[in-house]
């Protein structure tokens, strides 16, 4: 997990070309999605979280986003209401 607050804006953009950062998240609300998730584009900056996969949020105990993964979504919603 990266914060943005620690990369540089060309060292970020290089990483996502790359394809080393796919998956961004919210640091507050502990919610991951896709980079071009209209949700994560207006979280704060101070807020803003990359993963390089989705096992690596997982592995932060992030939960899936409700709008851009929402079938990840509904099956973690089943799994924590039955827990």
């Amino acid at each position: 997990m990266i914060q943005q607050v620690d990369l540089e804006r060309d060292e970020l953009r290089r990483l996502i070309h790359q394809q080393q950062l796919t998956m961004v998240g919210n640091l507050s609300l502990k919610i991951y999605g896709k980079l071009s998730c209209k949700s994560g584009k207006r979280m704060k900056k101070e807020n803003r979280v990359f993963f390089k996969n989705e096992a690596e949020a997982i592995e932060f105990d992030f939960r899936p986003c409700g709008h851009c993964l929402r079938d990840e979504y509904v099956r973690w919603k089943i799994r924590s209401l039955a827990e």
